[in-house]
């Protein structure tokens, strides 16, 4: 039984991007499979994500921060500072745009939400892949981890506070009921129980876990969304689409930039750019459904394409970093 649901999870973790664009495909077509997604539930699946990453961190994660404070403040610095202000400019930009102009509020607190979120989770990951610096992502996801619940709102206050109201106090609550309190748990668990095998065995089948519970995820935000997109046709998803393609691609160049100025290794680099172009759009997603869904219900879509859009641009990426090493050392 546990050979099946390990082997499930590592092919679920595999073809991540895969079966999220075929959730939401699906979703779009059968939009009730996931209508129980949202509110309180959407809140605790998020927190099942954010406890599969705690259940992996070891105190030599956290000792990682005190070791190389200089390159953790460099990455925390870039990802706080990059994605919230090309959002930003991203937003202003795109609501010059006739056809965005109606949306323009709600396209704008969706893309600044997923610029204001820390690194993803899966960017370790993709750091693994590409032959990047494992430690460092493991410690920069950790740290910028840490400062979402302060910077986020700070943050989304700063830049999306001209357009509309932001509840910095409620957001500061939330990221810390769905990020903190789940990894802390998760972190408690793997230095108490990280010894025994039975343990070792649920970690290894968390990885699938992840996955699934983002792909619900998304489907409730899809869900969500059906309708206006219906009404408002293939143009608003496509300039969406070229706001979060342009955010996320703009976010690996810079992060990369940041580390040829830092005159860091080739790894440290990689990593780098891609902790710093994913971002961890579920905990935008949630934040989106919570405080502005009432409001501005768009706010979500820009959200909803950043999860799926994320996972497929970071494997494609580290299989370019990956490629390239192969190519060298041949």
């Amino acid at each position: 039984m546990y050979q099946f649901f390990k082997t499930l999870s590592d092919t679920l973790s595999g073809k991540a991007s895969i079966f999220i664009i075929l959730i939401a495909l699906v979703t779009f077509f059968f939009p009730s499979l996931f209508a129980w997604v949202k509110g309180d539930t959407q809140t605790i699946i998020l927190g099942i994500i954010m406890l599969t990453m705690g259940l992996t961190l070891t105190p030599d994660d956290f000792r990682l921060l005190a070791k190389r404070p200089l390159d953790i403040l460099i990455g925390a610095a870039a990802q706080f500072t990059i994605m919230p202000l090309v959002a930003f400019t991203l937003s202003w930009l795109f609501s010059q745009v006739p056809a965005f102009d109606s949306y323009s509020t709600a396209m704008a607190i969706g893309i600044i939400l997923v610029g204001c979120c820390p690194g993803g989770v899966s960017s370790n990951i993709m750091s693994f892949l590409c032959k990047g610096d494992v430690a460092y992502s493991v410690g920069m996801t950790c740290a910028s981890t840490l400062l979402a619940p302060v910077l986020t709102p700070l943050l989304v206050l700063w830049l999306a506070g001209e357009r509309v109201d932001v509840d910095a106090v409620g957001m500061f609550k939330q990221i810390l009921i769905v990020t903190i309190i789940p990894i802390a748990i998760g972190f408690f668990l793997n230095v108490w129980l990280g010894h025994k095998n039975v343990f070792k065995k649920i970690q290894g089948c968390m990885p699938g876990l992840s996955v699934t519970c983002l792909a619900c995820i998304v489907g409730g935000v899809v869900t969500t969304v059906h309708d206006p997109l219906v009404e408002n046709g293939l143009l608003l998803f496509l300039l969406t689409f070229g706001m979060v393609f342009c955010h996320n691609t703009i976010g690996y160049l810079l992060g990369y930039g940041v580390g040829i100025l830092c005159h860091f290794s080739v790894a440290k680099k990689r990593t780098l750019s891609i902790e710093v172009g994913m971002q961890n759009a579920g905990l935008g997603t949630n934040l989106a459904m919570i405080f502005f869904v009432t409001t501005n219900p768009m706010a979500v879509v820009p959200c909803a394409i950043s999860c799926a859009w994320h996972s497929i641009s970071g494997t494609i990426l580290a299989n370019i970093f990956a490629n390239k090493s192969k190519n060298e050392k041949g």
